[in-house]
């Protein structure tokens, strides 16, 4: 009876995550409704996003930070590696975890939004029992349906707070973000920060703790990402293509010699709508013009004015003599110098 007792002592224990794998989840509530069509085929669709090459990139500094810090919190050894960085739903993401994990909500203050770091039960119980003196080389005996006490939630709390710390830092090349601790859950039900079908980006780390692992997943909403979206689908910081000169000069010549519609506009006046209906051949508009007074006329091209000028007579020719500029100095498309590096002369003075 003793060789059995130790055999059986001796025998690999399962957490009960790893039994609702096992069972896949028998013992849950069933859901009586049926999905109408629609839903099965939205459900069903391929959730695919852009890549975020600078978030990748912020995760990978995220491991050399975080390796330090819990070496230097556990006084132990400390090897972590970003197992999957993927793109799903945040209600398939939050039916996939299992009810045994602790949620940590965050918020990203400069973004106005929320996050979640979510701890394993092999990992929170491996940081308590390292924390509170556990001895080494003899593995962690998880005990599975019972609360966490306070002490143990408190480090918890600990362990993710340092992990949102070394993640501000991890996003400091990108901007300027500070990650908050918001509170603990201990069921998934109160920790969620998006609807079902929102996007979402879940990167799951693996820390390996001489005998004792666990997994750390940080999961962030797209919509909270969407305020740095154009700085972390860049493929390196700072990036610039720079310019092609070649084809700037071509389109800037090509441009020039763009043939535009100029309409030469001597006076405008408002009439009544009953007045233009009763418009026949020969009748005459008067508009409010001195006789001996030069004709001002505005060129303009469409709807936008460009200069003013006086109307004059250049041989058997109508001509207009440019006394103003109206188009901003802000609004200039090419300028002087533009034309010059392509060899075009421009005009020294709009009136010339």
């Amino acid at each position: 009876m003793s060789d059995q007792d130790n055999t059986e002592d001796n025998s690999p224990s399962l957490d009960q995550s790893e039994i609702d794998n096992i069972l896949g989840n028998v013992f849950e509530k069933s859901h009586t409704r049926e999905e109408s069509g629609i839903e099965r085929i939205i459900k069903a669709g391929f959730v695919s996003y852009e890549r975020m090459p600078m978030l990748e990139n912020a995760f990978d500094r995220l491991i050399r930070l975080l390796s330090a810090t819990l070496r230097a919190f556990t006084n132990d050894s400390v090897d972590i590696t970003l197992e999957t960085i993927k793109s799903l739903r945040f209600g398939d993401y939050m039916e996939s975890v299992p009810s045994s994990s602790s949620f940590g909500v965050f918020k990203a203050e400069q973004w106005k939004n929320l996050g979640l770091i979510i701890v394993d039960s092999a990992l929170s119980y491996s940081i308590i029992d390292l924390l509170m003196g556990g001895q080494r080389g003899s593995g962690t005996k998880i005990i599975e349906n019972r609360a966490h006490t306070p002490i143990e939630r408190s480090l918890i709390e600990k362990l993710i707070t340092i992990t949102l710390a070394d993640l501000s830092t991890a996003f400091e090349p990108v901007c300027k973000i500070d990650f908050t601790f918001d509170r603990l859950e201990m069921s998934s039900s109160f920790a969620v920060i998006a609807r079902p079908s929102n996007a979402t980006v879940a990167a799951r780390f693996h820390i390996d703790m001489e005998d004792r692992s666990g997994n750390m997943d940080i999961v962030i909403p797209y919509a909270t990402l969407e305020p740095v979206r154009e700085k972390l689908t860049q493929q390196f910081m700072g990036e610039n293509y720079g310019s092609d000169s070649i084809w700037g000069e071509h389109l800037l010549g090509e441009i020039i010699e763009t043939n535009v519609t100029v309409s030469a506009i001597l006076n405008e006046k408002e009439f009544p709508l009953r007045d233009i209906l009763s418009l026949e051949k020969g009748s005459t508009l008067i508009f409010p013009h001195q006789e001996g007074t030069p004709y001002k006329v505005r060129l303009q091209c469409d709807d936008t004015p460009m200069f003013e000028g006086t109307l004059g007579k250049i041989n058997d020719r109508l001509s207009v003599k440019i006394g103003a500029r109206l188009i901003p100095a802000d609004d200039e498309i090419v300028k002087k110098e533009d034309l010059e590096s392509i060899g075009i002369n421009a005009l020294t003075s709009p009136s010339s």
